[in-house]
């Protein structure tokens, strides 16, 4: 898997990336519900053109908190795996146990980042949002699968956490200051651990062989079919919340587009972002140059 890092450098980039959940969000720091909190391109409100503007931006507000809540997800997985990566480094490199390590608190940070988030959105929307779960069953489930599909899937979150700054928040001036920011930051340590992950799937993978790496692959895409059928149920959830938000019961058509296109954004965000980036293809096409192809037919659907 394509890239050699230093452990040295990978710690030093990291330990430069230094912020405080409390720094970000709380106190004085609160979310300014006049604006969107994400980007069109992830969000796609527009296309329901049932819905008013305020409705939309609703929604828009709606989606962002989903959008922590889910990668809250996420790290519920990658914490122990990393843990458990890092736990035979200990009395080894000490630069590796470190980065390991580092890595792993993050990770730690970022759960609470999101926990912040979800507590500052309540206060300042007065709505609660439901959020697929529970995330110890999600994490016990990815867990149950090869190490190589969970490393392959956590890469292609990071890649896809670069994505989705890079090209769509970053010159994004519409957006909420803070809701940004936060993105921003969680984005600086996600750059980091994207790199992390690169070489952790190259350790897992060089003692594999071509049929191990191959249920690896296999394993990667079957937790993708198993996250696209929640997301779906999240983009229900989204549905409720807004028409409870708006005090509006959408019709039965209706009903159907929005989750149609709900659905459907939430694949670009979730997977077809990062399942299509170039860096995430480059490290299949190393383990595997046929399911690389199969990967790539398959983006498509999730754009």
């Amino acid at each position: 898997m394509g890239y050699q890092y230093s452990f040295k450098d990978l710690l030093g980039r990291s330990e430069r990336v230094t912020w405080r959940v409390e720094d970000i969000i709380g106190g004085d720091k609160r979310l300014d519900f006049s604006k969107p909190f994400m980007p069109e391109t992830y969000a796609r409100t527009q296309a329901l053109d049932f819905l008013a503007n305020d409705a939309k931006l609703v929604l828009n507000q709606i989606r962002g908190h989903a959008y922590p809540s889910i990668f809250g997800l996420v790290e519920e997985w990658i914490l122990p795996f990393v843990l458990d990566h890092a736990r035979p480094l200990i009395n080894g490199d000490d630069y590796q146990a470190r980065a390991f390590l580092e890595f792993a608190s993050e990770e730690a940070k970022h759960i609470d980042l999101f926990h912040a988030l979800q507590d500052e959105f309540v206060k300042g929307s007065g709505l609660e949002c439901q959020v697929i779960g529970p995330p110890e069953a999600i994490a016990q489930h990815v867990l149950s699968h090869p190490p190589l599909s969970v490393a392959l899937l956590t890469l292609m979150i990071e890649w896809m956490t670069q994505r989705h700054f890079q090209e769509s928040v970053s010159d994004d001036q519409e957006l909420d200051p803070l809701f940004k920011s936060l993105l921003l930051h969680h984005w600086q340590e996600e750059h980091q651990h994207a790199q992390f992950d690169d070489v952790m799937g190259q350790q897992i993978a060089k003692n594999l062989s071509p049929e191990e790496i191959d249920a690896g692959i296999d394993g990667f895409l079957a937790l993708g079919a198993f996250l696209d059928t929640g997301l779906k149920q999240q983009a229900q959830f989204d549905m409720a919340a807004q028409e409870k938000a708006t005090v509006r019961q959408l019709r039965e058509e209706q009903r159907a587009r929005f989750v149609e296109v709900q659905h459907q954004a939430n694949r670009w965000t979730y997977i077809g972002s990062g399942m299509s980036h170039p860096k995430f293809l480059e490290v299949v096409d190393e383990l595997s140059p046929e399911r690389r192809m199969m990967i790539e037919t398959a983006a498509p659907t999730f754009s």
